[in-house]
């Protein structure tokens, strides 16, 4: 029986690659020299470290610019609120992946509804359609696609 999943994945090398350009564009930009401004990457969460919260609003325009350019998309990216303390400020960005039981109950439902012959099954952080014809697989592909979910989705695994 033909099936396809439904996935959320990041490509953490491509964001390691754009922290790291951000974290040397910031070190060489004139208006951050000598702030010991910078970027931690642990864990899919990412730390901006600043003096004030301007500094914080400017540090994530620049990593938004780099993950942009490295296609990664933004939507998988949450951003906190900034914690000063004293002469320091710190902001946490969390990139999401995975799809969570919302998303992918709302996946579902737009499968159901669209009264194509296929099945959505929730495994995990993933979504496994199936259905007796590729056509209706190709169909329920691009009715996923066109739904609004909230988070970056893939497809991959397309077996017939």
């Amino acid at each position: 029986m033909p099936s396809f999943d439904v996935v959320s994945e990041l490509n953490m090398h491509e964001v390691t690659n754009a922290v790291d350009q951000a974290n040397r564009e910031v070190s060489t930009r004139f208006d951050f020299k000598g702030t010991g401004a910078r970027y931690d990457l642990k864990d899919n969460v990412i730390t901006l470290h600043a003096q004030v919260e301007f500094q914080l609003k400017q540090m994530i325009e620049v990593l938004r610019l780099k993950l942009g350019r490295r296609n990664v998309d933004l939507s998988c990216v949450d951003v906190g609120d900034p914690v000063t303390a004293g002469q320091s400020a710190t902001q946490a960005i969390t990139l999401k992946h995975g799809i969570d039981k919302e998303a992918g109950k709302k996946i579902q439902k737009v499968l159901k509804d669209s009264g194509l012959k296929v099945q959505a099954a929730i495994q995990g952080d993933q979504v496994r359609v199936t259905g007796k014809k590729r056509d209706d697989l190709q169909l329920a592909i691009a009715r996923v696609k066109a739904a609004e979910i909230g988070i970056p989705l893939q497809f991959n695994n397309f077996r017939d």
